[in-house]
């Protein structure tokens, strides 16, 4: 797929531009984001989001087998993209430096439109759990969430709270792309509870007090598994809700025998999602 244009300045408006999306305020104003590799490309192309621009690197030779595999993926990637209105441009080595993420280069990096849509407008298959991640700060955690709801078939999950926005570009990268495939909603605490609370579904919290073992109780159907942020679990506002009644409130912990005081949150997320599946399957 041959580029459309080629720009060589890091300085250059667009490439300037597109590098801005690394910043929340420019992700919020703008609606956009960026994505960095080709199979989470691949994966945006395929759950319909809207690709506005690809940069691409020079194309790497194809000397070896791994360098061949990436090259067709990259190029079967591209053509996806293309499908989809998006216009490629080719970027010189400064430029496309300017552009890209981390040391995982693999020479392609798109600007995409996608946000997490509100509450409200998601529609979570019924009968399955849903995980809320309640501010979760760490955007490789986010994404390691959403790779593990994608994993266990979960109904999808609520990022609640003043966490990190979904639509972090390193949010994307670590969730393989799941990110774009999974039911994903961003909503504040209040109506998060009050969606549970409408929705019947039990709140079933992960605590370092939690009230009984993580699998005594049940982790399917309408449950919504909810997990707090890495500093400062999850706030009050869950066990007021549940003291108003507004809520069925059930706490549980993970057993902690060694010297850490609790675990990484997606470990925990990974931990109470293969638990729910094993009770599914178990039934």
């Amino acid at each position: 797929m041959d580029p459309t244009e080629t720009i060589t300045s890091p300085v250059n408006p667009r490439v300037k531009q597109a590098a801005g999306l690394r910043d929340a305020r420019a992700r919020r104003e703008t609606g956009l984001t960026l994505v960095d590799g080709i199979r989470e490309l691949a994966r945006a192309a395929g759950a319909g989001i809207e690709i506005r621009e690809v940069f691409l690197a020079a194309a790497e030779p194809a000397a070896t087998p791994g360098q061949a595999e990436r090259a067709r993926a990259r190029a079967a990637c591209l053509e996806a993209c293309v499908a989809r209105g998006a216009v490629v441009v080719s970027l010189g080595p400064r430029a496309f430096e300017k552009v890209a993420f981390g040391d995982r280069n693999e020479g392609i990096v798109a600007v995409v439109r996608f946000a997490p849509r509100p509450l409200g407008s998601v529609a979570f298959p019924a009968g399955r759990p849903v995980l809320v991640a309640e501010a979760v700060e760490k955007p490789g955690n986010l994404g390691a969430i959403l790779r593990t709801a994608d994993a266990a078939g979960l109904a999808g999950v609520i990022a609640c709270g003043s966490g990190t926005d979904a639509a972090n570009p390193a949010v994307i990268r670590a969730s393989l792309g799941t990110v774009f495939s999974v039911p994903l909603a961003a909503a504040t605490v209040a109506e998060t509870i009050d969606w549970c609370r409408a929705n019947r579904r039990r709140v079933v919290a992960a605590t370092p007090a939690g009230t009984r073992p993580w699998h005594e109780v049940s982790l399917t159907g309408d449950a919504a598994i909810v997990v707090g942020s890495e500093a400062r679990g999850l706030s009050a506002a869950w066990q007021d809700a549940a003291a108003a009644g507004s809520i069925d409130l059930e706490t549980v912990q993970l057993p902690m025998r060694g010297i850490a005081d609790s675990l990484n949150v997606s470990a925990t997320v990974a931990v109470l999602a293969y638990e729910s599946l094993r009770q599914e399957v178990s039934r």
